[in-house]
Formats: structure tokens, C-alpha cells, sequence
């Protein structure tokens, strides 16, 4: 892709468009970047750009900035219908995402990972087991480190591992994946995608430059990922937890099972997973196609999983203090996922609920808070909707804040209980992003083990 000369703007000023912006100017490109943001929400990255001569405009999109382009690289953050970039398109500009962009440079093979759920530590997973089996392997994606930003480091025998949202997808043309994973697909995004349809359609997106020579990794037991497999060019090898499968990885006597037509391999037993919950043994089940797909030894893919530790922010412990264990699951920003915090406890689970919210359904948690929940506390500005959603469900204690419901949760809990971050929202309304809830959920629980017996924690 020629860019030298070319002027491109970058739309939203986030971490993956600034390294678009960067990487385009050292590519010789004549860069703009624009974020309807005020300078002041937009921390340091701004001083940067300007030293390296990239015009930077901020608090509004210009309608002259967007017409005057040759071409427009759009963030994941930024609706691909916002109106300045629907004006664009009209007039013949090319729309492409940092993904995109940095896929036509990248080299290597792809792994692209995507899901509602699970994608973090699935990605982070298999980047460990390609590791460990000797490979070269380069991470990055929505788990944190931008995609342009691996451009430098790859290699033709390389393995880029690459966690891959649906906002990422929308803005793909030739983005071609070697390996596709799809961990689930449940309602997510709704107030972005608009349906849930939409949002079947934007993942579905992963498979749109895959042949036959490439491979695609699917949830068996997921009714979405099922219907995105029909017509799908690449080969197709399922992940099951419930069912044997005849062509991928599933459970047998306490064993994961890895089947082709060339056979069958037993490659480590269920019991060796670290992880608390079942949706981490599917996470599990996925990585291991994906090592297997890759040539990894299954006693390299064995030895990285009993090796692998929780990702921050994704049902991590944090600490127990008077005989109450603490999780922070920040992550889990939508519905499925705070299920699946819930069914990681048996019981006696007091839960942290609110954040913004996302156009979902939370009355789908009311048979799971009935059976396990002991108290639901409630922050942040969906509160109020979550609160008539799961009202007599269990006990709901209104909040507001995230240092509020730990105070009132730690006051309330007894020895053998445990309290958990797990929102099923997203974290704008009151932090910079779902790190930043976890962080100060986890600040606030060592505040309270910091307290003297008597202190104020029970």
C-alpha cells in the first residue's frame, strides 16, 4: 500500500490511531488526525504527533479535514456511520481501520481471534503455547497493543496472534487470516451494531478473505457460531465441551481430545486447567486447536496451559481477607460474561453490578443472582435500569460508586462468601476503561486488607 505523499487523516486519537498515525508519517504520508474529544480528555499522545509535524485537531470533525483526504483510517471507538465518515464515503474516500492498515504491511501468518467473550485470554493463551513450542510469535490487537505497532517485528515464518473485535472488523477489505477463531457470539455492542444480527454479520466478517487452504476454529455448543459456519470457504474444526466432534477438540473422560482424519491425540487432561470456570475450559478447548493447527507439540500446548495464569481483569484473584475472597472481573462487560462469573461460584456471591450501559437484557441473570447471589450492589448509570431488570431476584443495595458497593459488600460479607466485580457494562460513564474499573476495584480491596482487625471490614 503506497502512502508516501498521500494525505490521510486518522479519526479518533486512541492509543491503535495514534500508532497509525505515527507509523503513516514515517511511511512518508502527510497525516492529520482528528477526535471529536476536547484536547484535555486525550492525555499526553498529542505533544508527539505535533513534534513529528501531524496536524491534530481536536473537540469537532471538520467537515473540510474529512473532504480533503486521500484516504481515511478510522478507530475501532469511532461509529462507522458517524455522519462526517458517511459524507466521506459519498464523495469516493476510501474508509479503512488500523487493522486493515496494518495487515497489507504485517507478514507472518494470522491468527484472528474473536468472540463475545473470552478473547483476552484466549489470544494470550495461544500466543504462550506458539511460544513455548518454539515458534515466532508476535500478540497484539484489541488485547492492547495495536496491530501497526507488530508491523516492525514481523517476519515471513512468523505467527501473529491477534485479538480481533467486532468494531475492528467492520472496517476490514483484504484482512486475511491463516487461522479464524469465533469462542461465541451473544448479545453485545447492540447500542453500537443496533441489532443482534448486525452484530452476527460484523464478526462474521473474520472469514471474508479466507480459502480453502486456511482454517477456521468454532464453538460447537454456540447456536451464532454454528450458523456463521454455512457457506464459510475455510476449513472448519469445532470446540466442544458438551459433544465429541468429528473434526477438532473436545472433552472425553476428563481428557481434551484432539481429532482429525488423521487421528486422534489426547493432549492434556481437564483437571490441568488453572482456570476457574467453564467458559475457560472452552477458552482452553480453542487454544488448543489453534496450537494444533500451528504444528505445536501437544506436550509444548500441555505444558503452557498448566503454565498459564488468569489475565488482570478476567476473574482475577485479588485477595481474601477474613475468610472472603475477592475477584475482580472488569472485563466482563456484557451479560454472557457476568453469567459466566456467576457460574464459576456455586454460592454466597455478592456481586457488583452497573457501569454504561450497552442496550442490554439484564433480566437473563435473574435465575442465576436467585440461585447463587446473596446481595447485588449497583453503580455507575445503567443502576437504575439493572435495578428494576433483577428486581426480586436477591437483595439489591444501590451504591453509585465502585469504592461505595466494596465498602458496603465488605460489611456485609461473612467467611466463606465471595464478592465480585462483574458489571455486564461498560466502564465510560465513570473510569478511562474496563483497566481502569479493575484497578480501582483491586485498590479498594487492598485498602480494606490494609485495615486493622476491627478496622471496618468483616
Amino acid at each position: 500500500m503506497q502512502v508516501k505523499d498521500k494525505r490521510i487523516l486518522v479519526v479518533g486519537l486512541g492509543k491503535s490511531g495514534a500508532a497509525a498515525a505515527l507509523f503513516l508519517e514515517a511511511k512518508g504520508a502527510r497525516v492529520t488526525v482528528s477526535d471529536s474529544k476536547p484536547q484535555t480528555q486525550l492525555g499526553g499522545l498529542i505533544p508527539q504527533l505535533l513534534d513529528k509535524g501531524i496536524a491534530v485537531e481536536t473537540g469537532v470533525h471538520g467537515e473540510r479535514t474529512f473532504r480533503d483526504q486521500d484516504l481515511i483510517v478510522v478507530s475501532p471507538g469511532v461509529p462507522v456511520d458517524a455522519p462526517s465518515l458517511t459524507q466521506a464515503r459519498q464523495l469516493g474516500i476510501k474508509i479503512i481501520g488500523e487493522v486493515e492498515l496494518a495487515s497489507r504491511y504485517l507478514q507472518g501468518k494470522i491468527i484472528a481471534i474473536s468472540g463475545s467473550n473470552g478473547k483476552t485470554t484466549t489470544t494470550t493463551l495461544a500466543g504462550e503455547i506458539l511460544a513455548l513450542a518454539g515458534k515466532k510469535v508476535l500478540v497484539g490487537g484489541n488485547i492492547g497493543t495495536p496491530v501497526i505497532d507488530l508491523v516492525g517485528g514481523s517476519s515471513p515464518e512468523g505467527w501473529n496472534v491477534l485479538e480481533i473485535s467486532s468494531f475492528q472488523l467492520e472496517t476490514i477489505e483484504t484482512f486475511h487470516p491463516a487461522v479464524s477463531v469465533i469462542l461465541n457470539i451473544t448479545p453485545d455492542h447492540l447500542d453500537r451494531h443496533r441489532t443482534f444480527e448486525n452484530y452476527v454479520a460484523a464478526k462474521a466478517r473474520i472469514f471474508e478473505n479466507e480459502t480453502a487452504e486456511d482454517s477456521a476454529v468454532l464453538n460447537a455448543d454456540d447456536p451464532a457460531c454454528v450458523s456463521v459456519s454455512e457457506g464459510i470457504k475455510p476449513n472448519i474444526f469445532w470446540f466442544s465441551r458438551k459433544k465429541e466432534v468429528p473434526n477438532g477438540a473436545f472433552l472425553r473422560g476428563g481428557s481434551i481430545v484432539w481429532k482429525t482424519s488423521a487421528g486422534e491425540t489426547n493432549v492434556l487432561a481437564v483437571a490441568d486447567i488453572p482456570l476457574k470456570g467453564s467458559h475457560n475450559v472452552e477458552n482452553v478447548l480453542a487454544a488448543v486447536a489453534v496450537g494444533m493447527l500451528a504444528g505445536c507439540a501437544p506436550e509444548r500446548i500441555r505444558e503452557a496451559v498448566k503454565r498459564f495464569k488468569a489475565v488482570e481483569h478476567r476473574l482475577e484473584f485479588v485477595s481474601r481477607t477474613n475468610g472472603v475472597d475477592y475477584y475482580n472481573d472488569s472485563k466482563a462487560t456484557n451479560v454472557d460474561a457476568t453469567m459466566k462469573a456467576l457460574e464459576s461460584f456455586p454460592a454466597n456471591i455478592h456481586i457488583i453490578l452497573g457501569g454504561k450501559d450497552k442496550g442490554s437484557d439484564y433480566s437473563v441473570l435473574n435465575t442465576l443472582l436467585r440461585q447463587r447471589a446473596k446481595r447485588v450492589y449497583t453503580i455507575g448509570a445503567a443502576a437504575k435500569k439493572i435495578e428494576e431488570q433483577i428486581a426480586g431476584a436477591a437483595p439489591i443495595e444501590h451504591c453509585e460508586t465502585l469504592a461505595k458497593a466494596v465498602k458496603s459488600a465488605s460489611a456485609r460479607a461473612v467467611a466463606g462468601d465471595v464478592v465480585v466485580l462483574a458489571p455486564a457494562c461498560a466502564s465510560f460513564d465513570q473510569f478511562e476503561n474496563y483497566e481502569h474499573r479493575g484497578r480501582v476495584f483491586k485498590e479498594a480491596v487492598f485498602d480494606l486488607v490494609a485495615q486493622p482487625v476491627g478496622g471496618g471490614a468483616r
